[in-house]
């Protein structure tokens, strides 16, 4: 894997914030990475060259205008706000199926050697396999490395936000031997694991979700991260204004040809 920087841009990430989909049920953390790229009006500074990722190519999703409808994206791409100190990665297509810990290990020496301050995934898990304790309050949750935890200390627990809770290994059996299970979550899991062993500052901010129109999922999953990273501001009591990229007029294909009928 390697990132290949677009031409005149300056590459260095050190002390940036880093935000990045996993490709999970509902691909809610991609909406959600279309919301923050647009919204924020980020610039591409190169992209992720991988053979982890299914190959793609196509016209550029962020068109604002006619003369940029025909820029090409690919599968992998970082976008970036100087400013704002944040660096967004946007993945378009699956993991290839037996390359899943080769990603993971790959994506976490990248960020490693890149010197983001803080990662954060965006993620989603099956809302019908969670079990009995999961059921009640918020579909949302968190988990952070443990020198994530050093930097923010008890920051989430202070906002109230809920950790993702360990299951049963043996359910019905014993509760003694607990594990992380996150099902629909694609990378996640391994993400956060090799993140933990390479001691990396990351966040995984996920929801429980159902396939369908996840649009409103992404939602949720960014306004629960805007009360923390703060985005886009927001008069209290008011959610932010996120702004819809022109790729999802076709989120659902092109509409019935009127020619059937």
């Amino acid at each position: 894997m390697m990132f290949v920087a677009a031409e005149c841009t300056p590459t260095s990430f050190k002390d940036f914030t880093l935000i990045m989909p996993a490709i999970s049920v509902g691909n809610v953390g991609q909406l959600a990475v279309d919301l923050i790229v647009s919204t924020l009006n980020m610039c591409r500074v190169g992209y992720i060259h991988t053979d982890c990722l299914i190959p793609m190519a196509g016209n550029n999703p962020y068109a604002t205008f006619a003369e940029n409808a025909n820029d090409l994206s690919t599968n992998a791409e970082v976008y970036s706000s100087p400013e704002l100190r944040l660096a967004v990665l946007q993945i378009r297509t699956p993991v290839v199926q037996t390359k899943s810990k080769k990603f993971c290990k790959l994506m976490v020496s990248w960020i490693k050697a890149s010197g983001f301050s803080r990662t954060v995934v965006l993620s989603s898990s099956h809302a019908y396999q969670r079990d009995d304790q999961q059921l009640l309050g918020t579909p949302l949750r968190y988990l952070q490395t443990p020198s994530m935890q050093k930097v923010t200390g008890d920051r989430l627990k202070e906002m109230e936000w809920k950790e993702m809770e360990t299951v049963s290994t043996f359910p019905g059996v014993t509760d003694s031997e607990q594990r992380l299970y996150i099902p629909g979550g694609g990378a996640t899991k391994g993400l956060f694991t090799d993140s933990c062993a390479e001691d990396i500052p990351l966040v995984v901010v996920l929801i429980f979700c159902s396939e369908g129109d996840n649009i409103p999922d992404a939602f949720t999953l960014l306004n629960h991260l805007n009360t923390w990273l703060h985005l886009v501001d927001a008069p209290a009591q008011t959610q932010p204004k996120w702004r819809i990229p022109a790729s999802w007029r076709l989120l659902f294909g092109s509409g019935i040809p009127p020619a059937l009928f």
